[in-house]
Parts: C-alpha cells; structure tokens; sequence
C-alpha cells in the first residue's frame, strides 16, 4: 500500500480523522489520500459521532484528548450503534493514555504515539485494512452460503426441464450480480439416460444478458469461446476461468458430466466467489440429475400404467364373457349378475361414500357367480333335487371365483368379496363359516341383492315371489342368515321398487 503514496493507485477505504488540533488533521488527510484513501476530517466529538452514524466509514483516527469528552468517551457512544468500525488511538501524551484493558473493552483496534512521521501509523492502517478485508471476505462467504442453501431448496422442487435450467440461471446472477449467464444442459452425456433423451430435449439452453439467445445463435456465437473450458471442465470436474469467462461443471453424483454454467464477468472474480459458484454447481447438478431421473421414471410409470389399464381391461373383457358364458348356460339366470350389482350398489352407498370402494363393490356384483363357470350344465339346469355331491360342487363356485379373480392384483380386493358372499349371518354359511362382522360388509351386502334376485326371478323348478313376499322372507331371515341393519337399509330401498324395476328393464328381456 505504501506504493501508492503519491495517490497513482485509489482504493475503495474511506478513513475520518478526528482532532482538535488541525495541523493534526490537516497532516493526516494529505498523507493517507496520497496513501489512496478517501479522508474526512474533523475536530469536534460530537459532530464527528453524527457523521459516523449517517455516513460509511472504515477506519477512525482518534484523538485521546479533546474537548468537550476525551476519546474513550467517543469510542463508547460508537460502539453503541457501530461495532463494524476499525479504530486507531492516536495520542501526544503517553502517561494520559487509557489502561489496556479500556483498550480492549472498547475494541479499539490499535494505539499510535503521535510523531512528525505517520509510518507507523501507515502500518497499523494497513494492519486494519487487511483485517476490513478479511471480515468482508468471511462476510460475503456467509452471505453467500445463506444463498445458496435458500436457493438450492427451490430448485428440488418438481420443475419441468426448461423451468429447472432459467432457475439456475436467475440463481447465479444473483449470487455473482453479473448479467451475463447460461446454463446448457446436454443429457445425452448421461448413459443410463440416453435412451430416454426424447424426454428431455437433447440440449437445453438457458441464458441472460448477451447470452439470452435461441439455441442455433448461441451455438453460432458464444458456444466456440467455452469450447476449450468444455473439455477441460469435463476430465478435471473443477471450474476453469479464462478471460474472465468462468466455466463450471455441472455433474451427477456418480460423476457423469451434464452440461455447464457459464458466466462473463465484467472483472476478474474474487476467489472466494469462485468457491461458493463451485459449490453452488454442484448442487444444481444434483438437482438436474434428479430432474431427469424423475422424468423417465415418470415416464417408465406412465408407461406402466397404460399396460397396467390395458392389461385391465383386456381381464375384464376375459372375465365379463365368462360371466356371459355362465348365465348363457341357463336362460333362467340371465341378468342375474346385472341386477345383483345394482341393488348391491343401491345398498352400498347407504352406507359407503367412497366412490373407488363403491366402484369394486358394483364389480363384485357383476361377477359374484363368475365361478359357477367351473360347475357343470346339468347341475345348474337340473330340474329336480341336487344330490349332496352335486350341491357340494355347486357350493365351490364363490371360492373358484375369488380364485379366477386373484390372478390379477388389481381384483384382490373383489376376489375377497366373492369368496364370502354365501357365508350367513349366524355362521352356517359357505365356504368359510365366517359369522356376523367376521364377514366382509361387502358380501354381505351382495347376500341380501342375490338372495332378492333370486326369489323375485322365474326359475324352471319354480314361480318367481311376488315383492311382499320376497320382502317378508328377508325380514324373516334378517338376523340369521342376513345382517339385519342390511335388510333393513334394502327394505328401504324397496319402496322406490317401481323406478327400480324400470332402470333394469333391460336385463329381463330374455326372460
């Protein structure tokens, strides 16, 4: 610093002086302005403490003896808004200076024996700076790290690929308050993506200030400056700076390069900037690693779920032909399954608001007797009595429907319901003598529309029950082999029977 004695070089330091002796203070200006300093000066306490509390300053000169309060006092009424000022006691009497340990109470940074030659103070000055220096450093460091750690959080949030690269570009510019920024991002550098690189566009490209340009002109005037940087940044994985153009990389965590952030400075950047952009980067190319993994596992999850819906449906279509090959088999039976599922739906939302619960209960009732595929014609055509072995075949069709059912995952829950639709309220049911609760409030829902079905249908071996006396062997029953809330909830529903009649018309035409 002393090199810039005669003023060639001025830095960015403003220093006061405060002495009531204005040879003093005179002296002082001239030698640190020709030092490169930018100097004030004043000989009263208390217009000086004003001037510190409404204007910036570095460094304080400051006389120990004065009037109307001596130093010690000025520096105690500074510290009381200012701490951030770095302050030299400059004193003619050294019996009249203050005990160390005031020194050290009102962090005063350095005392100076007044002389015809200000070298030394020149070198506590100097001392003070580099300490101004260093805290500015710390000061931007933290600053910095703050901003990243408030940046970095919004770039894991799902963003779409273009969105993610403008973020970080808005992201540096404030970091390092220069406008000329890009970001471009090549996945095809990412082997375990390329094959999905349609999903993301094999480049992208994000710019500012000179650098907000389309792709094609970007590539036509910018992108040859970085091409050396590119090759050095990708085998190095470190920042690269060449006239004043800075070049980070941005990688995955296992080190596979993704693209660049680069940046134009106006003037060369400081190096801990350069380490807080460094650490910055690292962090953005975690959070575009994540960005693009996150696309093709969507991508591989839609995919899964349009075969998944396909392969759905194409079981359905399997399982609603069964269905139709059953009823086929007797004439008597045909819109059974149809008219089961509607009163069984009517019953459930009495009850059950969800509406994917209420969906697989009107499912279950379409194929409640799905399983009946696997019992023989002249079984269920039979006219007359069943023997106890042809009843017994008969009772296996609710267990091979849950067992039709269960061969895909998404009709678990249907499979389950069919299982216990003959289970009886008080035990004596099939096939598992499940009682009361133990059974599942589906089934026994589908209980109480099948056992309704059947009564109030025509079957070859006899009439059809008219509606009272298909509601009076309900009633009769409830409690024994229905739940009796049930059969009260579907009594109910009978008394709008006519409208209901009317809605399944159509399933009594073959009849």
């Amino acid at each position: 610093m002393r090199k810039n004695r005669k003023g060639q070089i001025h830095n960015e330091f403003r220093l006061l002086v405060l002495d009531d002796d204005e040879m003093i203070t005179l002296a002082l200006r001239a030698y640190f302005e020709g030092c490169g300093y930018t100097v004030d000066i004043e000989s009263n306490p208390l217009r000086a403490i004003e001037k510190i509390r409404l204007d910036h300053y570095d460094i304080l000169l400051l006389d120990f003896l004065m009037n109307p309060i001596c130093g010690d006092k000025v520096v105690e009424e500074i510290r009381k808004f200012n701490t951030d000022l770095f302050i030299i006691l400059l004193t003619g009497h050294k019996d009249l200076a203050p005990p160390v340990k005031t020194i050290r109470e009102l962090d005063i940074q350095g005392y100076y024996e007044k002389s015809d030659k200000f070298d030394q103070l020149e070198l506590l000055v100097e001392s003070c700076v580099k300490s101004i220096r260093q805290m500015q450093t710390i000061r931007r460091y933290r600053d910095g790290l703050n901003e990243i750690l408030n940046d970095v959080t919004t770039l894991y949030q799902d963003q779409n690929p273009q969105q993610l690269v403008a973020a970080i570009v808005g992201q540096v510019r404030s970091l390092c308050q220069e406008d000329d920024v890009f970001v471009m991002l090549n996945p095809q550098n990412i082997p375990a993506f390329s094959e999905k690189v349609s999903l993301v566009s094999s480049l992208l490209l994000s710019g500012s200030g000179d650098y907000e340009l389309d792709a094609a002109q970007f590539m036509r005037l910018y992108y040859p400056h970085f091409l050396d940087a590119i090759q050095r940044i990708k085998s190095s994985r470190q920042p690269d700076l060449c006239e004043q153009r800075l070049a980070l990389p941005l990688h995955d965590e296992s080190g596979h390069f993704l693209g660049m952030i680069g940046i134009h400075f106006r003037q060369a950047p400081a190096d801990t900037l350069i380490q807080l952009l460094t650490l910055y980067s690292r962090q953005a190319g975690s959070a575009i690693a994540r960005m693009i993994l996150h696309t093709v596992l969507q991508s591989r999850n839609d995919q899964l779920k349009e075969t998944n819906k396909q392969l759905k449906a194409s079981y359905m279509e399997t399982i609603t032909a069964v269905r139709l090959m059953v009823e086929a088999k007797d004439i008597y039976t045909r819109g059974h399954s149809d008219r089961v599922s509607y009163y069984t739906t009517l019953l459930a939302k009495k009850r059950i608001p969800d509406p994917q619960r209420l969906e697989r209960i009107r499912l279950a009732g379409l194929f409640h007797d799905v399983g009946k595929i696997g019992v023989p014609d002249s079984i269920l055509t039979k006219l007359g009595p069943l023997s106890e072995e042809e009843y017994a075949q008969i009772r296996r069709h609710s267990e091979l429907g849950c067992q039709i059912l269960s061969a895909m995952s998404f009709f678990q829950e249907i499979a389950g319901i069919i299982r216990s639709h003959h289970e009886r309220w008080d035990g004596k049911g099939y096939p598992d003598g499940l009682a009361g609760t133990q059974i599942p409030l589906e089934s026994r829902m589908i209980a109480v529309a099948d056992a309704f079905d059947a009564m109030t249908s025509f079957r070859a071996y006899r009439q059809s029950l008219s509606l009272d006396q298909a509601r009076a062997e309900l009633i009769r029953n409830k409690g024994t082999q229905f739940d009796p809330e049930l059969v009260d909830d579907f009594i109910e529903i009978l008394n709008d029977y006519a409208q209901i009649h009317a809605q399944l018309e159509w399933t009594f035409h073959e009849l």
